[in-house]
């Protein structure tokens, strides 16, 4: 508790207290001006940062696009020519629908994936096309032995619409297939997405799929790339991590949609494809499993199918 202090006694000649006291008042009203005016400062400044942000963030800058494709070229692998057809065949659909491509170099991301096997390298990748897109809502990872054949599908009515994705999404199905006892979600909603991945004949097929922007993305793609997942030696590498986190994080499960595999990751032929996975005419992607196992720096079986890609696209742009 704290007491008046007893009044001073007057002093003959001592100098008036009136003074210091004006000249403290004079300290105060100064200070509380001054606080003011700092704070009416941060107040412009905070609400001229906010429209900033809710700009930047609903409304992309020119440069960047809803849709980031994301390629991871394999330079050691496959040749020049092999791989100029592949970036053709992204940057027409590009072109097309407004979306930018990020295309990535395998060797540049050795020492993150170290003594993993080179496929793990797709995970960096995507996280890496984040950061350099961070306005962009969507990024569409396609495998490298893979060509966009009707490029006049946007992937948004193709898939990213909310009555098309839910109309299509597989629930209560074997995440794993053909037997897995944890089975996709049958109360899943468009709006709770933020995977979207199909499967093969044995597995969820990370060949193809599309990450919605946030802060699942990141938490998603760390998981997957975690040292303990690529220690494992699994036998299909990434592909077994990624089976294995759907099955025992429900976290991840939960904002994951599976879809038929024809939608955006057909195979060329049977051969490994789910239930009508094979490739058919009028399908948005086709892919070549094979060419990953090619003994040679080009894959013959996706010439034939650049070729019919190629006619149709010199016969668009000239008429």
């Amino acid at each position: 508790m704290q007491f008046a202090l007893p009044p001073r006694k007057s002093v003959p000649g001592a100098r008036s207290s009136r003074l210091p006291h004006y000249r403290r008042k004079q300290l105060k009203t100064i200070a509380i001006f001054a606080f003011a005016v700092i704070f009416i400062l941060y107040l412009l400044s905070h609400f001229s940062s906010s429209s900033s942000t809710s700009t930047s963030t609903s409304v992309a800058p020119a440069a960047t696009a809803g849709v980031v494709i994301v390629t991871l070229l394999d330079y050691e692998q496959f040749s020049e020519s092999y791989i100029s057809k592949i970036v053709a065949n992204r940057e027409d659909y590009a072109k097309r629908h407004g979306y930018t491509n990020f295309f990535a170099s395998v060797s540049d991301y050795n020492e993150a994936f170290g003594d993993s096997p080179r496929s793990w390298a797709m995970v960096p990748a995507v996280r890496h096309a984040m950061a350099r897109n961070p306005t962009s809502k969507y990024f569409f990872h396609l495998n490298a032995h893979a060509l966009i054949m009707n490029p006049a599908q946007s992937l948004k009515s193709h898939l990213l619409e909310r009555s098309k994705l839910e109309s299509v999404m597989l629930k209560d199905m074997p995440v794993v297939p053909p037997d897995s006892i944890i089975r996709t979600y049958s109360h899943l909603k468009e709006k709770d997405v933020d995977l979207i991945v199909t499967q093969d004949s044995e597995d969820l097929n990370p060949g193809s799929f599309i990450l919605k922007n946030g802060d699942f993305a990141r938490y998603f793609l760390d998981l997957w790339f975690d040292p303990l997942f690529r220690s494992y030696n699994f036998a299909k590498a990434e592909t077994h991590g990624l089976d294995h986190i759907m099955q025992w994080h429900p976290t991840v499960l939960s904002r994951t949609a599976v879809v038929p595999q024809r939608y955006m990751n057909a195979f060329s032929d049977s051969t490994g494809a789910s239930a009508d996975g094979a490739y058919k005419d009028g399908d948005l992607i086709i892919r070549f499993p094979a060419c990953g196992q090619s003994t040679t720096r080009d894959c013959p079986e996706l010439e034939a199918y650049y070729k019919i890609w190629q006619k149709k696209y010199k016969s668009e742009r000239d008429s």
